[in-house]
């Protein structure tokens, strides 16, 4: 299940914006900030790690394993390897796993560890979510939230690792096309909500603006002149009643 199918999150605006965002940054060096972020808001964790495995051709030992990624608190929490059993699992898995470590009671410096692995061919890749062991483990109800979260994130670990073993690189900040008519069909919901009539041009700038879009960019494809689309975005925030691109988002996503 999708993480917007879920009924709790459905309507959220500022999830969508978090997913643009999100989406936006995969190939790029904010990806593992971005979801920390994300996930961080639903389920409190200390740190973030992404990952790729490469397994043997048998699929029997572990090759290389690639840093994609790390968020959260910098400095290092002591982490147990993987038993035989959970490594075993990881390299003969089938489908998507979710693996729970939790420190021992009276263990000293272990953090609290939940892995969500998925694969394709001979190459895993790994989010690994870490909880201080002063803190209590990750709770049922949390990790059924991560493992339906990884429905929606793993896929986005696979792409974001190919386009850096590409060297793709991608604007911060810009949207692809599904995310861009996302945001903009949530910007016109607000409007009807709010009852709040904004010119053809003025709804173009303020979208343009929240799918990553520059000024001069904006300037350029609507033939005006950079100092027209400031005005257009103050007379819009005017309207809105706040101020600026933040305020744009955050009104939005209803703060």
């Amino acid at each position: 299940m999708k993480l917007t199918d879920s009924p709790a999150h459905r309507h959220d605006p500022l999830l969508y914006l978090q997913l643009g965002a999100l989406v936006a940054s995969t190939g790029d060096s904010t990806f593992a900030e971005q979801m920390f972020e994300l996930v961080g808001d639903l389920v409190p964790m200390h740190r973030l790690d992404l990952s790729e495995w490469t397994l043997d051709s048998q699929q029997t030992r572990i090759q290389a394993v690639k840093a994609l990624g790390s968020a959260g608190h910098a400095q290092a929490v002591n982490t147990r390897p993987l038993r035989h059993p959970l490594l075993q699992s990881i390299m003969r898995m089938e489908d998507p796993l979710l693996i729970q470590i939790n420190t021992p009671v009276g263990a000293q410096g272990d953090a609290h560890q939940c892995k969500l692995v998925s694969r394709s061919g001979n190459r895993r890749w790994v989010i690994c979510c870490f909880r201080q062991p002063s803190q209590r483990a990750f709770s049922l109800a949390e990790l059924a939230l991560l493992k339906t979260l990884s429905d929606t994130l793993l896929p986005l670990v696979e792409h974001h690792a190919q386009l850096l073993h590409s060297a793709g690189q991608r604007r911060p900040g810009q949207l692809l096309p599904d995310e861009a008519g996302t945001l903009r069909q949530l910007f016109t919901d607000r409007l009807e909500q709010e009852a709040i009539r904004l010119s053809s041009r003025e709804q173009e700038v303020c979208i343009g603006l929240l799918t990553g879009d520059t000024v001069p960019q904006l300037a350029l494809r609507l033939h005006v002149k950079n100092s027209s689309i400031e005005t257009y975005l103050k007379r819009a925030t005017a309207k809105l009643g706040v101020s600026g691109r933040h305020g744009l988002a955050r009104w939005l996503a209803g703060r």
